[in-house]
């Protein structure tokens, strides 16, 4: 079941239930229902109509780095940190700002140039890290945003501010926003779905990233993994049948109306909708995961680690058969990235996990003719310094957390492909030109999928919240 947006008015779940089923009989109490039984979707979250804006994009699929990815080792090339490499960083650079408790004490700031070769790629003459040989091949495709900052110079508040809108824990994720304002366009799957590479250190990636905050736990991610239980909890206990299974929720279904009679309760009809969504599942999640069907030189785009369930390269393969069965909103995970000490080696060993699958989830999907109305997004929290935490020695060093000015890219969905969107300081520490804030892409964000992100809203506590909050200006300079 499609749902669309409530547009200039207050969702139904931030009203009283009572008033309208007072107002309307059964209300939209007894619509829910009547539909779970008739088609066997959940309930809507809004009025039916058309996204506010003309959408470009019809899903997103964000390959999240997590760590930080060095910008400067990647993406922003900077020949003169190069030529520079160990002077001090000028204090008419740094301005006094406020670094981490890690390199904050430093008596000496380094400056460490990229140990990386950069060439240009492309017709767009694309500045790329010889570490991205793969991803150099779509450079054409890319719009690569250099103007990237933020608040958060930590992990935790970094992750979250990128994934809420927020640094501050509580806040629904994006895509708990998108599935609460466009739904699902394929009712046997969840329209947000979360994987995580398998065993990555780093730092930790916790569920209320992917979760519905205070919107209805509906909308909130599923994630899916690797082995023989992609979905936890989901396949039916020893003694339990798949008809056993159905008889149960209809008999759910018959006290809900029950209920319904007399008082709807939105908690019971989420809850439902959620049983109803996991039944449905048990059928629609062991096709998706099962890729016997690829043909081998989709398994070859995406390298040898496509065969091995939970690796970026399966997930980024992963990703597009969900997107092409209708999920909304695909969220992968990479954690690692974070390299305060052997950079070089760190870097490396993070690219030859991800350069190649991110570049094939690409090509992948222009040949399907996905690209145009998929939004694909690489990037991570923040970036990382442009001068050595600790000592520099050579070309082994670290580099410290970076919120000032980061790098991430866009594909597809609507956004000007072969280009680099704003730019920094000659040493790569602060923003020159063009600024993006995090709330400055999520506008963007949304807008391509059709969304005025100023009317996406939920009252909860007394205001409306949104995922911009209140701030935030859709970028119009990265839109093709």
């Amino acid at each position: 079941m499609k749902r669309h947006l409530c547009v200039g008015e207050e969702s139904t779940f931030g009203m009283s239930r009572r008033g309208v089923l007072n107002r309307f009989g059964m209300g939209l109490g007894g619509i829910a229902l009547s539909e779970m039984i008739s088609n066997g979707t959940s309930s809507a979250a809004g009025v039916d109509q058309k996204t506010h804006l003309p959408a470009k994009a019809k899903r997103v699929i964000y390959l999240f780095q997590s760590g930080g990815p060095s910008q400067m080792d990647l993406y922003d090339h900077k020949p003169i940190l190069k030529e520079r490499h160990g002077e001090q960083l000028p204090e008419e650079v740094r301005k006094g700002q406020r670094l981490t408790g890690m390199s904050g004490n430093q008596s000496s700031f380094p400056l460490a140039g990229s140990p990386f070769k950069f060439s240009q790629h492309g017709d767009s003459g694309q500045w790329m890290s010889e570490v991205l040989p793969h991803t150099a091949k779509v450079a054409d495709e890319l719009c690569v945003v250099k103007s990237m900052h933020t608040e958060a110079i930590n992990h935790g508040p970094g992750v979250t501010m990128l994934q809420t809108g927020s640094q501050f824990p509580g806040r629904p994720s994006i895509g708990a926003w998108l599935s609460y304002g466009l739904g699902s366009a394929n009712d046997d799957l969840p329209s947000f779905v979360v994987m995580v590479t398998k065993n990555k250190g780093g730092q930790p990636l916790v569920s209320r990233l992917w979760g519905s905050g205070f919107l209805p736990s509906e909308f909130q991610g599923v994630r899916l993994r690797s082995g023989k239980d992609p979905v936890l909890y989901l396949n039916n206990p020893n003694g339990i049948t798949r008809i056993g299974r159905r008889k149960m929720l209809d008999k759910l279904v018959d006290l809900h109306r029950l209920q319904v009679e007399k008082d709807s309760d939105p908690l019971i009809e989420s809850r439902i909708a959620e049983y109803e969504l996991a039944y449905r599942m048990q059928a629609s999640v062991p096709e998706v995961t099962d890729i016997s069907d690829e043909p081998k030189h989709i398994l070859d785009l995406y390298g040898k680690d496509v065969n091995n369930p939970g690796s970026f390269a399966a997930n980024c393969l992963q990703a597009r058969r969900l997107a092409e069965r209708g999920v909304r909103y695909i969220q992968l995970y990479h954690p690692g990235w974070d390299q305060h000490g052997g950079l070089a080696g760190g870097i490396k060993g993070q690219c030859s996990e991800t350069d190649q699958a991110s570049a094939a989830l690409v090509t992948d999907l222009k040949q399907r003719g996905l690209l145009d109305d998929t939004l694909v997004i690489w990037g991570g929290e923040f970036g990382r310094t442009n001068y050595c935490q600790g000592k520099l020695n050579g070309n082994n060093f670290g580099r410290d957390h970076h919120p000032r000015c980061f790098s991430l890219w866009m594909a597809g969905g609507g956004v000007k492909a072969g280009t680099a969107y704003g730019s920094t300081d000659p040493l790569g520490y602060n923003v020159q030109e063009d600024p993006v804030h995090v709330h400055d892409f999520h506008a963007t964000m949304l807008h391509l999928l059709g969304i005025d992100h100023e009317r996406l809203t939920f009252k909860y506590q007394g205001r409306r919240f949104r995922l911009t909050d209140v701030h935030g200006h859709v970028v119009k300079g990265v839109l093709a």
